[in-house]
C-alpha cells in the first residue's frame, strides 16, 4: 500500500465478517503507519509538533498490533 486511501464502508463491513480480510486490511494499515513515521523521523525535528505526531503514532501502532493479533476470530479489546 504506496499511497493513502481511506476505508471505505464496504471495506468495514467485510472486516467485521471476515477475519482474514480483516487481519490483512490492519496489517495494510499498520505497515502505512509505519512508512509515513519513518519517513516523518527522517525529515528531523519540525516545529508545532511533531515529537507529538510521531508518539501518538506509535500508540496507534501498538493499538493496530493488538487487533492485527486478535483479528484471528477472538473479539479484539477496543
Amino acid at each position: 500500500m504506496s499511497a493513502f486511501s481511506p476505508v471505505t464502508d464496504a471495506e468495514l463491513a467485510r472486516a467485521r465478517s471476515d477475519p482474514a480480510f480483516r487481519q490483512k486490511l490492519l496489517a495494510q494499515n499498520l505497515d502505512l503507519l509505519l512508512s509515513r513515521m519513518q519517513k516523518m523521523r527522517g525529515t528531523g525535528p519540525t516545529a508545532g509538533g511533531g515529537a507529538k505526531q510521531l508518539r501518538e503514532g506509535v500508540e496507534l501502532a501498538v493499538r493496530l498490533a493488538e487487533l492485527i493479533q486478535n483479528a484471528g476470530g477472538r473479539s479484539p479489546r477496543i
